[in-house]
Parts: C-alpha cells; sequence; structure tokens
C-alpha cells in the first residue's frame, strides 16, 4: 500500500477497526474512507454496493462483525450467523466488482476445533468438529475465509485471510451482557473494588486457557501482512503464550486493586479447554506482536477509567 492509497476500514468504530485506524495514521496513511453503521448498514446489499461503487477503495480491511462472549453466542446464535454472512458477502463481493486491489479478511481462531493439537497450526483447519457454544459465529466466518479463497483462486484478487486469538484492548465492549472475558473481569473486578465486595464469582471454572492479543499489536499486524503476505493461505495472529483463566482473573483483580476472594461457578460452561496459536507462518515473515499481556492490561484498565459510562456500550 502506498500511504495516498484509498483505503477502507469496515468496522472503524469497534476494537480491531478502532485499533487500524490508529496505527494507518502512525504509519502516515492519508487517504482512509470509513462509514458508520448509520450511514452504510453492511448487512444491506444495495447499500453496500452503492458505496463501493462511489468509492472504489483500493485496499480493504474487513474488521466488522458482529461479535460477542461466550453467553451472546449461545443466546443469539440465529443473529450472529446470520449477521456476519450478510456482512462478509456483501462487502468481499462488492470490494472485488469495484477494483479493490486487495483485500484482508479478519476472522477468528475459533474457526479451528474445539479439540486440537497445541499449538493450533494452519493446516488444523476442518479437521474436527468445532466448539459448540459460539459455533454459529466460527461457521460465518470460515464462510468467510472460503469465500475470499475462491474469489483468489476462480478470478486471481488477492486476498489475505488472518486468524487472530482472543483480542482485548481500548474501544473495546465492556457491556456486562455481551462483552467477552477481559473487559467482563475488568469491569466487575472495579466495581467489586469500589463496592467493598468481598467475593467475585467468576463463570467456569478457571481451567481453559487462553491466549489474548492486545489490539494495536493486531493492528500493526493487519497492515504488514497486507503489505508483506501475498498468499491466500490461513495466516495465525497470536502471541505464542496462553494463560489459564484463572490465573488471568487473578492478575486482573491485582490490577484494578482488588483484594477479595474470587470465586468459580463451575454450572457454567468453559468453552474450548485449550487454544495457543501457532505462529510459525507469522514468525517466519519476521513480525511479533510487541506488547506484553500485564501491560496491555494496565492500559486497557486506564482507558476504561478513563472512558466508563460513556463507553459500557451495547
Amino acid at each position: 500500500m502506498k500511504q495516498t492509497d484509498k483505503i477502507f476500514v469496515a468496522g472503524h468504530r469497534g476494537l480491531v477497526g478502532s485499533a487500524l485506524m490508529r496505527q494507518l495514521a502512525l504509519q502516515g496513511y492519508t487517504n482512509v474512507v470509513t462509514r458508520t453503521q448509520q450511514q452504510v448498514d453492511l448487512r444491506n446489499q444495495a447499500a453496500v454496493a452503492e458505496f463501493f461503487q462511489q468509492e472504489r477503495p483500493q485496499y480493504v480491511f474487513l474488521a466488522a462483525a458482529r461479535v460477542g462472549g461466550i453467553g451472546w453466542n449461545a443466546r443469539e446464535p440465529a443473529d450472529f450467523i446470520r449477521d456476519n454472512m450478510q456482512i462478509q458477502t456483501n462487502v468481499i463481493d462488492s470490494a472485488y466488482r469495484n477494483g479493490c486491489e486487495k483485500f484482508l479478511f479478519l476472522g477468528s481462531a475459533c474457526i479451528y476445533p474445539k479439540v486440537v493439537p497445541q499449538p493450533i497450526r494452519e493446516e488444523y483447519f476442518m479437521t474436527a468438529p468445532l466448539e459448540p457454544t459460539n459455533d454459529g459465529y466460527a461457521i460465518a466466518k470460515i464462510a468467510g475465509l472460503m469465500m475470499c479463497q475462491k474469489y483468489t483462486r476462480q478470478y486471481g484478487w488477492p486476498t489475505v485471510n488472518v486468524m487472530p486469538n482472543n483480542l482485548y484492548g481500548i474501544y473495546d465492549n465492556f457491556n456486562p451482557q455481551h462483552c467477552h472475558v477481559i473487559p467482563a473481569f475488568i469491569r466487575r473486578f472495579i466495581e467489586a473494588q469500589e463496592q467493598g465486595m468481598a467475593q467475585v464469582t467468576c463463570l467456569g471454572d478457571g481451567t481453559p486457557t487462553r491466549e489474548f492479543i492486545f489490539s494495536d499489536d493486531l493492528a500493526q499486524a493487519l497492515i504488514f501482512l497486507m503489505n508483506n503476505f501475498q498468499s491466500d493461505e490461513i495466516v495465525n495472529v497470536g502471541t505464542g503464550n496462553d494463560i489459564p483463566i484463572r490465573e488471568l482473573a487473578e492478575t486482573v483483580a491485582e490490577l484494578t486493586g482488588y483484594t477479595g476472594d474470587i470465586l468459580w461457578d463451575t454450572s457454567a460452561p468453559n468453552g474450548t479447554p485449550r487454544r495457543q496459536l501457532s505462529t510459525e507462518k507469522l514468525d517466519n515473515l519476521g513480525f511479533r506482536l510487541p506488547t506484553t499481556l500485564r501491560d496491555g492490561l494496565t492500559q486497557t484498565i486506564a482507558w476504561y477509567k478513563q472512558n466508563r459510562g460513556t463507553y459500557d456500550r451495547i
């Protein structure tokens, strides 16, 4: 990408999209196009087609999606598969038909099977059943990945297909009904500390391990891959380190100043027992994620404390 090329960031207000906006600006890209959902609903085929016909961006980062934690996925699986399928289909096809030079699809590590050797290599894709608590979202992401690959292989259209692990960072969703585990812990422990609560109960038994990526690190990786990765093959983005959820809760409690007891509701589902990605492909390209989990959590907690009340979004 040249710094004056027209770039469309789909989902620029979300966790990844907002990080992309910051990183593109820091790296000197000056022609970035955005639209809010109110301006262009990416689920609307006609609206998306009209936008691409008018703007004709040269590069597209598809960071727009319906995303949420395990509870929200379980409650509204039809919404997750429908909205993500609509967004992906409309944006991918319109980008191709209107001269996009290269397209980056942002998937998720949940496309991989529930039980699979660790760390997860890209070739483990589609080798066993998915985790059922978020299979609607995972299947939508699989469809988007496959659509990009088929467009590359049939039409010769360059696509990059990135599968990151669990994300967190500033501008995350801290709504307790919808959010992922890190923002849920941050909000819960801050409120517990302020209210003088003697104990906090977390869902599951705390034994599953997860790998967490700071959103600004992922944004740097996406720009790097758009510029340097010339294949439609899946490429994982991860830190190479996972952490038990129990240890994560203890770390967030420490960083937020909560000193009470942490209890575990073992009747709640754990989800996939372990998910750590192999990053050999990204490592071989010479890219490393720079932010440690502790540093990323510290930044995220500080941001949330400054913005709470205005960003506990639905």
